[in-house]
């Protein structure tokens, strides 16, 4: 379906242009004395003077800028260049401490050495996610939510407060704007190629940063206020995902191989899988899952733009035009209402673990969280990186050759990572989360008359349930869970005897939970069968929905430590037995109506296909 390779750029025209030609145009050497002191201060004033706006009161003329700011990128770099390790550490390293992960940027210089590489654009995109959760901390020292999008960040008055308008516009024109160079999404988006990203905008970044401190330094000493930062994200869910088997030797060795002989992988893309293999190895997992994730949505945007028929969309789009990216490839419409058939091409399987691992809110979403400096990158667990790499490769897999392909499936590494693909399902769905809370509730209820109690808490629920509102509730509690019983396959429906108090252990409690559970899982069973409730009886079924939670809620509060209001419990359990077993006689449950619903279909069904059978 992929045709062979003879893609050359996946940057647009203009874009590409503007990332890779515009700022060479200007010649001429940029003194670094005019940028830069001896102890490493940045003089604003050479960077911001750089910058324009194409009109007066309009927006910045970014083409302009990129022009005039080529030059004092490129002194920068050479700057850079010039520098030992301890000099930089010497000279710059202080002025990252604000970042709260300065660390970064001593292996962020190592890497300017290295010729247009996959290395450098890695650099480029962690100084961006970087950069973007320390404006955050900034921006919280006046305002009250921080921007999602890193765009309205640098767009806030709040960060102009703190380092002024003309920095802040410094910051636009290289990662800030589609209209600029936009160096953050190109990358992490994968539409950048290694050798489309001129290193001197990775130095151009590293000294912005620690100007940016500098000036932060100011501020905070005027207002007397303190900078604090959030705690880093920890990763939900992880262990659900765990669906692949530890990478090994074996498995990378593979896909080494699959890399170079899969369409899915663009030729000029390919150094950043070698680099991700590479990360693998030497244990930097965080490296490696952010080359993997802008490389796969690459692939992916690919496989959309071919399925849809709409090859343009493999390109950057223009800034008045929003780029292809994981949020449009994975959904199910596309802009103009046709149906996406990228998931009818690759399968339920596939479609759900991308869901789970980059939008379902309840999973680890590697790319959102990456990508805006949520998570620690140094604390980036292994399990994670080996999932992407295991999906990886059986993705490639699906764009070799047919005779290709036969030869990896004589591996039995590799047939068993196709076989555990095809077979998985959701882990991160709200439904499957249900599943867990209600698996996990269902034991919790199952062992609950196992519980030893303390000597004097025993004594005085022996007493209790001798009464005869105790027996009412046993009473009730007996017919509403027959009623539910019709409504059960026939081999699930054994009721335990619950006509009156067990003569063993008299419980009360664990019982009536174990009702309520069976009763939202048949709704829930039913919830897609039902067409729908009319208004008036959609705002009563509600009414009764939020009754049962506010009787699980009020018995929380009632049968804590603090409280134990043993006898005002079983006089709130009764009043709540009655009103589900009022409600249930309404037959207005989704229980009832998905029966009602399917005995009048049965008869539909049967004349549609006795005139079918018929017709001539």
């Amino acid at each position: 379906m992929l045709r062979a390779d003879a893609v050359t750029t996946c940057l647009s025209p203009s874009v590409r242009d503007l990332v890779c030609e515009v700022g060479s145009e200007v010649g001429g050497n940029c003194a670094i004395d005019a940028i830069v002191t001896p102890r490493g201060e940045v003089l604003w004033d050479a960077v911001t003077g750089c910058v324009s706006c194409a009109e007066p009161g309009q927006d910045l003329d970014y083409w302009g800028s990129v022009r005039l700011l080529g030059p004092v990128c490129e002194a920068v770099h050479l700057h850079f260049l010039t520098l030992t390790k301890e000099q930089f550490e010497i000279q710059y390293v202080p002025w990252f401490q604000w970042t709260h992960f300065p660390e970064l940027f001593p292996e962020i210089f190592d890497a300017l050495e290295s010729l247009p590489s996959p290395t450098v654009c890695l650099s480029v995109m962690k100084l961006a996610s970087c950069l973007e959760r320390a404006l955050g901390d900034v921006f919280l020292l006046i305002g009250k939510k921080c921007p999602f999008l890193l765009r309205d960040l640098l767009a806030s008055e709040e960060l102009a407060q703190v380092f002024g308008h003309s920095v802040m516009d410094v910051l636009k024109v290289f990662i800030g704007s589609p209209h600029g160079l936009n160096l953050r999404n190109i990358l992490w988006h994968g539409f950048a190629s290694p050798q489309e990203i001129p290193p001197k905008y990775c130095s151009m970044l590293l000294l912005l940063i620690a100007g940016l401190g500098q000036l932060l330094k100011d501020f905070l000493q005027q207002t007397e206020v303190t900078l604090a930062h959030r705690p880093f994200v920890t990763l939900t869910n992880l262990e659900d995902l765990i669906v692949f088997p530890g990478v090994t030797c074996e498995i990378l060795s593979v896909l080494e191989e699959v890399m170079t002989k899969s369409t899915f992988i663009l030729k000029i893309m390919l150094p950043y899988w070698e680099v991700a293999l590479a990360k693998f190895r030497s244990h930097r997992f965080a490296d490696c899952a952010i080359l993997l994730l802008t490389q796969l949505e690459m692939g992916l945007r690919r496989v959309f733009a071919a399925v849809n028929q709409c090859p343009d969309r493999l390109l950057t789009a223009e800034s008045r035009t929003l780029y292809t990216t994981f949020d449009e490839i994975l959904a199910k419409h596309l802009g103009d209402g046709r149906v996406n058939q990228l998931p009818l091409f690759l399968g339920e399987p596939a479609m759900e673990f991308l869901w789970d691992l980059l939008n379902h809110q309840e999973g680890p979403r590697l790319r959102d969280r990456l990508s805006h400096g949520e998570i620690n990158i140094r604390e980036f667990p292994e399990a994670a990186a080996s999932q992407l790499l295991a999906f990886a490769l059986v993705l490639s897999l699906r764009f070799t050759d047919e005779d290709v392909l036969s030869v990896f499936k004589e591996e039995a590494v590799v047939r068993s990572l196709m076989r555990l693909a095809e077979g998985y399902s959701s882990r991160c769905h709200p439904i499957f989360q249900l599943k867990k809370q209600v698996l996990s509730c269902e034991e919790s209820i199952r062992v609950w008359p196992l519980l030893s109690l303390p000597e004097e808490l025993g004594l005085e629920t022996t007493r209790l349930e001798s009464d005869s509102e105790t027996c009412a509730c046993y009473s009730l509690i007996t017919k509403i869970v027959c009623e539910l019983c019709h409504h059960m396959p026939a081999h699930l429906c054994a009721v335990r005897d619950t006509d009156g108090p067990p003569t063993s252990t008299t419980r009360l409690l664990s019982p009536v939970l174990y009702l309520i559970l069976l009763l939202l899982l048949l709704e829930l069973v039913s919830i897609h069968v039902v067409c729908g409730k009319d208004a008036h009886e959609y705002q009563k079924y509600l009414k009764f929905l939020k009754s049962v939670l506010q009787y699980a809620e009020n018995l929380v509060v009632y049968t804590s430590q603090e409280k134990n209001k043993w006898n005002e419990t079983v006089i709130l359990t009764h009043a709540a037995l009655l009103k589900i077993w009022t409600f249930c006689e309404t037959k207005q449950m989704l229980i009832h109506l998905a029966r009602r619903e399917s005995q009048v279909q049965q008869p539909c069904e049967k004349t549609c296909k006795s005139a079918m059978a018929k017709k001539p």
